[in-house]
Order: structure tokens, then C-alpha cells, then sequence
């Protein structure tokens, strides 16, 4: 039907007749000589209409924007003056000889040209189908198939084979909840949509297909953030036979090669990072290494202090006082400060302590010193001098100070610090990429109670014996790869040996009858020569998020789900006939009912 896309005709097309098939992006009426930008997937081209074609002004004339036309006509150059450098088209029009309108449109709910401006999301999402034929919109999907095409084909000339696993699968704690859907014949029992292929890539491991990938996607019925959606991709690699080094440089070098490809942007070698000190100096696990604030610890100046807020902390095993220094911070007004405690409150702090430092030649506890703030009354001498010298102060310079919990410490002293650098424009540099190693086994959820920091399938960096005398010491190997305060992807060795198996689990408090149950296809995989094996899952709308600029994962996905898990346009979820309920062996509770009446009448 076409001979040639819109946005791909140029100067080495002129005086070729071509045919266009698309979507009148715009539509000017100039002195008896009409204009129609048309607009297809690969972009815009203006096409001219005169008088002199009597058929096609008159359809020209008919038609308005989002019809859908099939346009033959003549390429031109553009007469001088007239050219449009902010188009790849710009130096050329299609003169047009033959119209043809394939489909009329209403007027859009929205402008899908420039005139965009601020249209709501919900909207956007209701509309999806007109909202993804914005030009910004096409340009982030096809960036998305450049991204998969590219890890692809590396990953194929990495020896790696793409292999499908199971979206109907059985329900297992990787730590959010599971989307079920109830088996007809078997009623009473369900499968559970994947959260990730980890077991099944495991067990590909155990049948020697060495290294796998798959673009999969997985499901997780968890509260919905700007990054996160109930059924996302994943780039999911898995790899036998070698280290954890090696499977970082396998997978840094994708990340590097996607990124000068598409981006132009070269990476020097990822640092390698401590999980440790990533949380002692950023409180972060995922640190932002383009903003250059550091936080320092200081609960020891504050051990014999009576300031309850600092002694309390100070004194607890669990407790952290940490201080963040933001240099030329002094000039800082109250109310500045006021919005950044309100923020700090969002992740539990109970307030948000502050230094201003104006001389530090005159640092002492009463008027006239060169610190000023409302706590320096409560802080003896030596604790101020000392503070000011661990966090290297200068004058003009402000700290801030975390004291409590060091959960919530790292959470609110952790966002603050990012929420500063982008406030401040202290960012340093456009990338910052890392690795993050050494993570925790364990992370205690209540005394003497354990749960996995990454999945019960790590393998530890100890012995079986030395986990189970000491679980909360145990240390993974497991690394993150973090690029601007993000995390890309995340991944480990995975333990191939069944006693440490039973190990981990029996730290998690899963006994030996439930692991049989949950878990025993793999510990019947791991009686039969499992090598040693890991991997890593990389995020896709995450990583192409980050790529395009956008804010929202939403953006970057075709059709994505709300908030609320919840699709505007199909309207999903929705209910079902009784027949199908019936079939499945399913009754819903009256409440339910009414919930949803409730929802429909809302």
C-alpha cells in the first residue's frame, strides 16, 4: 500500500513519486494552498496540496487531524526560506497528486501534536492507543526494541541460548505477594504467575545448558511506585562455571556496549563497592555517586552527652547518629530547612537536627560561638570541636544529623542527601555507574527471625557451619549493578550444594517438611550434580527509563498498568460471569461483593 515511511524520505528522494500511509499529525489551510504534516512510526514529512489537483484539495480539505490517509504524490525541495531544520524531513515535501482517506477520526480527548501540554495521566492511560502515537511516545518504544535487540545479539555472540520458562508455575517466596490463578482441573488448587524464572534458570543450569537469557515477563502483586509495575520485563541471564568477577564482566560489558551504541556514552571499569560502605557513607544500597555528599558517623562523640536525642541513639546497639555535611549550607533559610524536616519525617525521623557553621575558629557551647543552632546549648565543647573536625566543616558550611534507628537513619538521612544534591545542582557528572557487593545473607524482620536480603537461593561466602552458628554475620555473594541511585540489576551465586540448602533454609525458619513441599523438584535437581552457578536479572523498563530521560516506568511501557494495578483503557480487573466462578470452583464472599459494587457506584 505505502512505498515509503513518512519520516524516511530525504533530499536523495526528490522528484520520485512515492505513496505515504499515515495519520495527519497537522493541518493548515495557507491561502488556498493546503498543508498537511502526516505523521507514521517513523516520523513526519510535510505534504503540499493545491488547487490544481481538484480530487485531492477537496479530500485534503476534508480531512482533519488523526485521519488516516494514503497520500501519492512527488518529493520536492523546499523553496528557500521555507525548510525546517527541526525536522529530519525538513528539506523536502511530498507534493501530493492522490488522496485517499482510509479512516476518519473524532477529535481526540488530547492534542498529539506540540500542543500536548499537561494532559493528565489517567487520561493518558485511558487513551493509551492515541497517546502512544505521540512522537515522543513511538520514539521511547522504538528506543526500547533498539535496547533488546542490542542485548540480544550480545548476548548471543556470548555463547548465551534464549530459553522460554513457565508463566504457569507454583506459588514461591521470593518476597512479594503472588498473582494466582486457579486450576479447572484441579479445583482447589492454583499456579502462581512467576515473580521471576529463578528456579527454572537454576534447574537449566542443573541440565547443562550452561549459559540461558530470556527477556521474561514477571508478576509481583506489591504496592506500586513511579519504578514499579504489577508485571514488568526482565533481562534474565544465568550462567554456569564461572565466578562472581566474571559474570560482572560479562554483564558490565553489556551495559557498556548498550550505552555507547545507543547513548554515545562511554564507561570507564565500574567501581566495586561494599554493601557496607555504601550504607556507612550514602545509607544507601543503590548510591547516587554523582552527588558528592557523604554522611559520617558520630555516635561515639555522643556516648556520654545528655542530650536525650543523641544519648539515647548513641547508647543503642541498633542506633545510629550520623551527620550529613553540605558545604556553603549556612545561608540556608528556616523554612528551607522546616520543608526538609517535614521530608525526613516521611521515612520516620522524628525531626531533623542541624549545625550552621559560621566560624570555626570560635567553636564553643554559648553566645557568641561561631556555630549556631538550636542543639549547640546541649553539646559540651569537645563534641562540637570534634564534630566539626570529623566532617571536615568549613565556614559557611551546614550539617545536618540523623539519631535514631539506623533503618531509619539510612532511610531518611539516605533520601535526604539525594533530595539535597538535586536541590543544591550538585551533581557532578550525567552517569555514575557501580557495582554493589557483599551484600547481608540475613536481615533480622524480629529477634531471632530471619529473611533473605536478596532470595533463600544465594550462596554464602561461609561454610555450612559457620552459617548456622552465626547467621546474622553471613555474607553473600551477591552484587547489585547501580547507575545514578538506581538499581539496574541484581544477581549472585547461587548455592549448589544440598546441606548448604537445608542450611539456609532451616536459618529462614523453613523447616524440612515445607522446604520438601515448596522446594523439592530443586532439592531433588541438587542430588544430581549441580554445578556452581549464578546469574543476574537486569530490569528492562527500569534501564530504558533511565536511557530516555523519562520519569515513570509507565512511560517506557506500552501498555502499563495504574497505581492501583489497574488498566484505564481495557478496564482490568474486571468480574467475571458465575459460569466461570462455577467452573473454577470459586464463590465470592458477599463483602467482596459489595467492594465492588461500591467501586462501580464510586
Amino acid at each position: 500500500m505505502r512505498s515509503h515511511y513518512c519520516g524516511s524520505l530525504n533530499q536523495s528522494h526528490i522528484d520520485q513519486t512515492v505513496t505515504l500511509c499515515g495519520w495527519v499529525h497537522r493541518r493548515r489551510d495557507h491561502g488556498g494552498v493546503i498543508f498537511l504534516d502526516m505523521r507514521d512510526r517513523e516520523g513526519l514529512v510535510q505534504v503540499v496540496i493545491d488547487p490544481d489537483t481538484p480530487e485531492a484539495f477537496a479530500l485534503a480539505d476534508k480531512s482533519r487531524s488523526e485521519f488516516v490517509l494514503k497520500v501519492t504524490g512527488r518529493v520536492r525541495q523546499r523553496y528557500a526560506g521555507t525548510e525546517n531544520a527541526n525536522m529530519p524531513t525538513g528539506q523536502i515535501e511530498v507534493l501530493g497528486k492522490e488522496i485517499e482517506i482510509l479512516a476518519q477520526s473524532e477529535t481526540p480527548p488530547f492534542p498529539l501534536n506540540d500542543d500536548f501540554g499537561n494532559v493528565g495521566e489517567e487520561v493518558r492511560l485511558k487513551y493509551r492507543f492515541l497517546d502512544m502515537r505521540r512522537p515522543e511516545m513511538l520514539e521511547r518504544m522504538r528506543f526500547r526494541s533498539r535496547v533488546t535487540s542490542l542485548i540480544r545479539n550480545y548476548l548471543d555472540r556470548n555463547g548465551f541460548l534464549d530459553v522460554e520458562t513457565p508463566i504457569l508455575t507454583r506459588a514461591t517466596p521470593e518476597g512479594a505477594r503472588d498473582y494466582l490463578v486457579p486450576s479447572r482441573t484441579q479445583p482447589g488448587s492454583f499456579f502462581a504467575l512467576p515473580q521471576s524464572p529463578q528456579l527454572f534458570k537454576q534447574l537449566l543450569m542443573v541440565s547443562g545448558f550452561d549459559r540461558y537469557y530470556q527477556i521474561a515477563k514477571c508478576f509481583r502483586d506489591e504496592d506500586l511506585r513511579a519504578d514499579r509495575q504489577p508485571e514488568f520485563t526482565q533481562i534474565d541471564i544465568e550462567t554456569s562455571f564461572l565466578s562472581d568477577e566474571e559474570i560482572m564482566q560479562i554483564t558490565e560489558g553489556m551495559a557498556v556496549e548498550l550505552f555507547d551504541q545507543l547513548l554515545g556514552v562511554k564507561f570507564d571499569a565500574f567501581p566495586r563497592m561494599t554493601y557496607a560502605e555504601a550504607m556507612r557513607r550514602f545509607a544507601s544500597d543503590k548510591p547516587d555517586l554523582r552527588i558528592p555528599l557523604e554522611l559520617v558517623d558520630v555516635a561515639d562523640l555522643m556516648q556520654q552527652v545528655e542530650f536525650k536525642v543523641f544519648a539515647g541513639p548513641a547508647k543503642d546497639p541498633k542506633g545510629r547518629i550520623a551527620a550529613l555535611r553540605v558545604p556553603g549550607g549556612n545561608t540556608m533559610p528556616r523554612s528551607q530547612i522546616d520543608d526538609y524536616t517535614k521530608f525526613v519525617g516521611i521515612y520516620g525521623a522524628k525531626g531533623l537536627a542541624y549545625i550552621k557553621v559560621n566560624d570555626v575558629s570560635n567553636i564553643h557551647n554559648g553566645e557568641g560561638s561561631g556555630l549556631q543552632s538550636p542543639i549547640v546549648k546541649f553539646l559540651p565543647d569537645d563534641a562540637l570541636k570534634a564534630i566539626i573536625e570529623r566532617t571536615g566543616a568549613q565556614n559557611g558550611d551546614l550539617i545536618f544529623f540523623g539519631a535514631d534507628k539506623a533503618k531509619v537513619v539510612n532511610d531518611a538521612l539516605g533520601a535526604l542527601r539525594v533530595r539535597l544534591g538535586h536541590d543544591l545542582k550538585l551533581l557532578t557528572s550525567e552517569w555514575a555507574p557501580l557495582w554493589v557487593v557483599d551484600f547481608p545473607m540475613f536481615e533480622e524482620v524480629d529477634d531471632g527471625q530471619w529473611t533473605s536480603v536478596h532470595h533463600p537461593f544465594t550462596l554464602p561466602k561461609c561454610d555450612v557451619a559457620t552459617l548456622k552458628s552465626n547467621p546474622g554475620e553471613a555474607i553473600s555473594v551477591a552484587y547489585d549493578m547501580v547507575l545514578n541511585g538506581t538499581e539496574l540489576g541484581g544477581g549472585s551465586l547461587r548455592i549448589y550444594n544440598l546441606d548448604m540448602q537445608k542450611a539456609v533454609f532451616e536459618a529462614l525458619g523453613i523447616g524440612e517438611e515445607e522446604a520438601n513441599e515448596k522446594f523439592e523438584f530443586l532439592l531433588d535437581a541438587l542430588k544430581y550434580g549441580a554445578p556452581p552457578h549464578g546469574g543476574l536479572a537486569f530490569g528492562l523498563d527500569r534501564l530504558v527509563m533511565l536511557m530516555t530521560g523519562a520519569t515513570s516506568i509507565r512511560d517506557v511501557i506500552a501498555f502499563p498498568k495504574t497505581k492501583t494495578a489497574e488498566c484505564l483503557m481495557t478496564h482490568a480487573p474486571a468480574p467475571v460471569e458465575n459460569k466461570q466462578l462455577r467452573e473454577l470452583g470459586i464463590r465470592l464472599r458477599e463483602d467482596a461483593k459489595r467492594d465492588d459494587s461500591n467501586k462501580k457506584e464510586a
